[in-house]
């Protein structure tokens, strides 16, 4: 792995402050990839050096992947971070770095996209023996839903196989009204992710929202949070 002396900063705000902060501390130079909104922000006042990587649409700026790459290389930057949100759950980012041998601070390609699909996370963790909360694969049609309902008992819960932030999450508490739920869900996913497939759990009422962070680095050291 080579030493990381700069740090191409792909993001904006608070996440791209302490980005820098971070970078600051460790002696390791940043440079910020910036929208035009944002090249006098606090972020940029902050970074060693600034890039304007598109007007202020994120789709135009913080969301192309070819200009990100273009900054990192261009700068001399050996790393990229995209902070959280934008570009850090695609995988086609991480895939960028490693073919233009740039350092992508976050998973590789692979784990993003196991871990970013919650049917592909599901089945991951249930293979290495992990319990998980009673439900089902992929229910793509009503029949196949109201089947796998009765097969886990309602209440329940229909999710976004791409789903996060909730979208795309109902709770159908009777057989009668999963026909309007799961219609409801569905929209609501494809409008949200573009992918309108659902699964379905058990679902636990007043359960407490315990979450665990794990982070592993390429050396095999691991640290749950």
């Amino acid at each position: 792995m080579p030493n990381i002396t700069r740090v191409l900063v792909a993001n904006r705000g608070e996440i791209a402050v302490r980005v820098i902060r971070a970078c600051r501390a460790l002696g390791i130079e940043t440079v910020l990839a910036a929208s035009e909104a944002d090249q006098s922000s606090l972020p940029a006042r902050m970074a060693d050096r600034v890039l304007c990587i598109g007007p202020a649409p994120s789709a135009s700026s913080y969301l192309n992947i070819g200009t990100v790459v273009e900054a990192a290389l261009g700068s001399g930057s050996d790393a990229i971070h995209p902070g959280y949100g934008f570009l850090a759950e695609r995988p086609e980012l991480s895939q960028a770095c490693i073919d233009n041998g740039i350092v992508f601070i976050g998973p590789n390609p692979d784990h993003i996209r196991t871990m970013g699909d919650k049917l592909a996370a599901r089945q991951a963790v249930a293979d290495l023996g992990i319990p998980v909360v009673p439900g089902s694969g992929l229910v793509d049609e009503l029949s196949k839903a109201s089947a796998m309902a009765d097969d886990v008992g309602y209440p329940i819960l229909l999710k976004a196989a791409a789903g996060g932030g909730g979208k795309g999450m109902k709770t159908v508490h009777r057989r009668d009204d999963l026909e309007t739920v799961y219609r409801e869900a569905s929209a609501e996913a494809r409008s949200a992710f573009g992918d309108d497939r659902l699964y379905l759990e058990s679902f636990i009422p007043n359960a407490r929202h315990i979450e665990v962070q794990v982070m592993g680095d390429r050396h095999g050291n691991s640290v749950h949070l």
